[in-house]
């Protein structure tokens, strides 16, 4: 009898290298049978479900300052915004970008401490403090641990309360917003966007121009500050993890000596006659022409007269609409400049909301060479939405972005603080974040053609780049409009030419 024998691990690499073969093999069949199986249509949406924010606790204290507070207790931290009902808006053209100044110098040095010592005690205590201005209004943000917050909140207060604007910090933040204004205006994107404020809104920007920039002065602040910047005038949302009782102590101590008045009030415009016959999408098209850019920037701007407080059916058409036409990847016009044609990153719509009007783009940037057929693009699916009805097969998906998107909103405190910071800007009320799914749910194809039927028409299409790559195949594509042409170098930001 003979007995073979193997070298040891001879035996465990052979079953190894069988096993690795049987597996290869399942896999291969596995891919195989997958490949013949057709693909399922993924399923539709799922309607979206009602939300219910916890309870909103409100009270105003003896100086006018309105506190708000929304309990959250799944993580030990809090939130706590100040606004001041006043922004941008409220500033003069020759003095564009007093308001953001104002606001982000309030950091930059108090009566009681520098800008160094503000910045150290906050990176101390792990918390985050920013101020900012926008069109609508100013504000000042801190989150931080809520053992921590008591101290959080007297640097904020002091900074809000006692800002003394040092010349130092000022002629600092001038320099750096003058290199930044060198740098955009050379941007085909950001240029546009001060073009379309400019010549489309009739607006200045909220940062303001190279030339009102270099002569604001530190008086100018503080005159700002003075009138603006008022208990009576604001409102502070604390939200997290902290009781009503709690956060209305807070806002006594650090905030009940604040004794200056304001009014929160915005007069509405002037009357505009009513349009009688609907005007072309395109109204204008406006060149401007930034030799040697890389890409060119196209938008189409309108001034529309539908405001946030007017009517809360335009302002749901107006965000549904939104979702259709430019707001996310599987939107409209992403749909046909970038996944179809290949034209651009991402192409993308917004509004920009005010008291009684609002501002509307739709912008992309691409090749100087397609920036004709960009415009043109974007014409027609303004068109679309104007002259046709939405299927039913678009709207809920769109409809479930939205209320997705404001959902997620939610889940965070900083989050809620800032859509109810948002709804007390334009004076509304906290319950309307509970309506927002139902107002969403209740648009029909029918509102959204009748919204963009009043509003979005008479726009104006505004292309920044190098217009000798694309001017004449843009006259082409809109043989029935003058298409004006300024040169970058010319151009008047400080000048509105609205109409």
């Amino acid at each position: 009898m003979i007995i073979m024998k193997t070298k040891p691990g001879k035996s465990a690499r052979r079953t190894g290298i069988t096993v690795l073969f049987l597996t290869a093999l399942l896999l291969s069949a596995a891919f195989s049978i997958l490949a013949q199986t057709p693909s399922e249509t993924p399923p539709p949406p799922a309607e979206p479900p009602d939300l219910t924010l916890p309870e909103v606790s409100e009270q105003t204290l003896p100086n006018g300052l309105k506190v708000v507070v929304v309990k959250r207790s799944n993580v030990p931290l809090v939130t706590a915004s100040l606004l001041v009902r006043k922004g941008a808006s409220s500033e003069t053209k020759d003095k564009a970008g007093v308001a953001n100044m104002t606001a982000e110098l309030l950091t930059k040095g108090t009566a009681y401490k520098n800008a160094t010592e503000i910045a150290q005690q906050i990176e101390f205590l792990g918390a985050g403090l920013s101020t900012r201005a926008g069109w609508n209004g100013s504000s000042a943000t801190v989150f931080v641990m809520k053992d921590k917050l008591g101290k959080a909140l007297s640097l904020m207060s002091d900074s809000v309360i006692r800002p003394v604007f040092p010349e130092k910090e000022l002629a600092l933040f001038k320099k750096q917003a003058l290199d930044g204004f060198s740098v955009s205006m050379k941007q085909p994107g950001s240029l546009l966007n001060y073009v379309a404020a400019a010549y489309a809104y009739g607006e200045h920007p909220t940062d303001g121009t190279p030339e009102t920039v270099k002569r604001i002065k530190r008086s100018d602040l503080v005159s700002f500050h003075k009138r603006f910047y008022a208990p009576g005038n604001s409102v502070l949302v604390f939200a997290g993890d902290i009781a009503p009782e709690t956060a209305f102590g807070y806002a006594r101590l650090f905030f009940g000596g604040w004794t200056r008045d304001g009014s929160a009030e915005k007069s509405p415009p002037d009357e505009v006659a009513a349009v009688t016959e609907r005007p072309p999408t395109v109204r204008r098209i406006l060149v401007v022409d930034l030799p040697k850019s890389g890409q060119a920037a196209v938008g189409f701007a309108n001034k529309l007269e539908a405001g946030r407080n007017e009517s809360k059916n335009a302002y749901f058409a107006a965000t549904v609409l939104n979702s259709v036409l430019g707001g996310g990847y599987s939107a409209r016009l992403n749909q046909e400049i970038r996944l179809k044609r290949g034209l651009s990153y991402g192409a993308r719509s917004g509004f920009s909301w005010r008291s009684y009007d609002s501002n509307f783009i739709a912008v992309a940037q691409t090749k100087n060479e397609s920036a004709g057929q960009v415009a043109e693009l974007m014409q027609i699916e303004i068109d679309k939405l104007i002259e046709d009805s939405i299927p039913d097969d678009e709207m809920v998906p769109r409809k479930a972005v939205v209320t997705g998107g404001f959902g997620r909103s939610l889940q965070t405190n900083n989050g809620l603080a800032n859509q109810l910071s948002e709804l007390y800007a334009f004076g509304l009320s906290a319950g309307e974040l509970n309506s927002f799914t139902s107002g969403v749910k209740a648009v029909t194809a029918k509102n959204i053609r009748s919204f963009a039927g009043d509003n979005l028409a008479g726009g104006d299409m505004i292309i920044v780049g190098d217009a000798s790559m694309f001017l004449d195949d843009l006259k082409k594509r809109f043989p029935d409009h003058n298409v004006e042409v300024i040169e970058s170098s010319k151009l008047n930001l400080n000048k509105s030419t609205l109409r």
